[in-house]
């Protein structure tokens, strides 16, 4: 970008600035524009980075977090008040890094003020920890290696929300991540960093940890407040929403890890640091998983908007094979639907990047397939872990589901008929957008992605186990 400025002429002599043509401001202006709109991103650098313990390399109780530079002048944030604090959020262009990307500032504006709430009715922060999907795995890894940056940004945007505590959901099987939260928790109230007057602010805020059972279903946010209340985790009808009637009847926000973790780090920035990182309305960094066929399975924290390719060459290592050896990819979680590898040469890991290719960034867990797999089957099997998680309530997913599933299932021997591919197709638009909450979208989106892109595959091996049959019946009748 600057080398379009240093091949200009430029002077620092006040006369000569003020005289300067319009026609070489607008080039100036226009060279900008160039440069903006051409600007690559990602190789994010380490002053950049916010997760500095990632890998678990450093101390992960509460005097190493305080070394790496968390909990410096909590009070100070605190203090500044919740409209400055939800501002700073806004202006860092922070979307919820938990699959909808929903912007943060926003959400969290949506919870009263006391003046709004009945007297004494207290307002609950909830952190969705019920990390669950195939594919995704970077808030454990924040869990287990930097549980202070979410207990301090718990914290930080609870304040924000009048919120009297935090309940961290966390996935039942997390069984390590859960014991190094609860120490980080059990070391931040030791050191009065929350609990009673938390960190001297005069506030008081609790922090909890509750473990969930496995239902993937529990990462939907009020299936998730339902199991807290100790009820079946099943979704609410919305509205009303959280923010109105959430935890206990109460105002509450339900947030991810992750994007309550990297709060503190744009308070202390500044929230225009923050927005200069990606795209516009794609802002800062990102925890991206790369899994699969690829050299170097990895969590990785990189600037948002970098291109897929750079992503998975520079830090998954390269697909096995190679680049020409890449089939499709699953870009964010198993949720989406997949890119096949003629999208990927371009294709851009930010919000607006993949919906241009009609996928999703979700999550981020971008999963690898060479073409040595079998992507239908792959399909069959993400069809099968929505057919059992879903909850049952709604008609059409629990119906759906099992009927995509075990169409899926014929599919991947090619023991189906043509017209089949239509009716699996209608069968996953009857699903998605008719139900509660969106289970029913993420188990038929794959579905339809495969259909997009692979249908000729299909058809294929239709037509193959067909000719297969046949041969059979003539040597036989033989």
């Amino acid at each position: 970008m600057f080398q379009i400025f240093h091949q200009m002429p430029t002077c620092s002599h006040p006369v000569f600035s003020a005289q300067l043509t319009p026609s070489l401001a607008l080039l100036h202006s226009a060279a900008f524009a160039r440069a903006m709109s051409t600007r690559t991103h990602g190789n994010l650098a380490d002053a950049d980075r916010i997760f500095t313990n990632l890998y678990g390399e450093h101390d992960v109780g509460v005097k190493g977090a305080i070394k790496r530079g968390d909990w410096y002048r909590t009070k100070d944030l605190v203090l500044k008040g919740r409209d400055w604090i939800i501002d700073e959020i806004k202006t860092s262009g922070l979307r919820g890094r938990g699959g909808a990307g929903f912007p943060s500032g926003l959400k969290y504006s949506f919870m009263p003020t006391p003046d709004r709430k009945a007297p004494g009715q207290p307002s609950y922060l909830v952190i969705n920890a019920d990390e669950s999907e195939p594919g995704t795995c970077k808030d454990r890894e924040i869990m287990r290696h930097d549980p202070h940056k979410l207990i301090e940004g718990c914290l930080i945007v609870g304040s924000a929300m009048y919120a009297k505590a935090a309940y961290i959901y966390i996935r039942g099987e997390f069984v390590q991540e859960a014991n190094a939260l609860e120490q980080a928790v059990q070391e931040a109230y030791k050191e009065g960093l929350i609990g009673k007057n938390a960190s001297g602010t005069g506030y008081d805020f609790d922090v909890y940890v509750h473990r969930g059972a496995g239902a993937y279903i529990c990462g939907e946010e009020t299936a998730l407040i339902e199991s807290i209340e100790g009820k079946q985790g099943k979704p609410r009808l919305k509205p009303p929403f959280p923010a109105q009637v959430g935890l206990f009847g109460c105002p509450t926000t339900v947030t991810n890890v992750e994007t309550v973790a990297v709060c503190p780090t744009i308070l202390r920035r500044g929230g225009e640091w923050f927005a200069g990182l990606g795209r516009k309305n794609n802002a800062g960094t990102k925890l991206f998983m790369i899994s699969g066929n690829v050299n170097n399975p990895c969590v990785v924290e990189e600037e948002m908007s970098i291109p897929l390719r750079e992503l998975i060459d520079r830090h998954g290592g390269g697909v096995i094979g190679g680049w020409d050896n890449l089939q499709c990819v699953i870009p964010g979680g198993v949720s989406v639907p997949l890119i096949p590898k003629h999208q990927c040469d371009d294709a851009i890991m930010d919000f607006d990047g993949m919906k241009d290719l009609h996928s999703g960034l979700g999550t981020a867990g971008v999963t690898v397939f060479d073409k040595n797999q079998d992507v239908i089957a792959g399909i069959a099997r993400i069809s099968h872990f929505f057919k059992h998680e879903s909850c049952g309530q709604c008609t059409p997913c629990r119906e759906g589901c099992a009927w995509m599933w075990n169409l899926m299932t014929r599919f991947t021997s090619g023991n189906a008929e043509l017209r089949e591919i239509d009716m699996l197709d209608e069968i996953s638009r009857q699903i998605e957008g008719h139900t509660i909450c969106a289970l029913g979208d993420a188990a038929a989106w794959p579905v339809q992605g495969l259909i997009r892109h692979y249908r000729p595959e299909m058809e294929a091996r239709i037509a193959q186990h067909k000719a297969a049959l046949q041969e059979q019946e003539q040597t036989a009748q033989a």
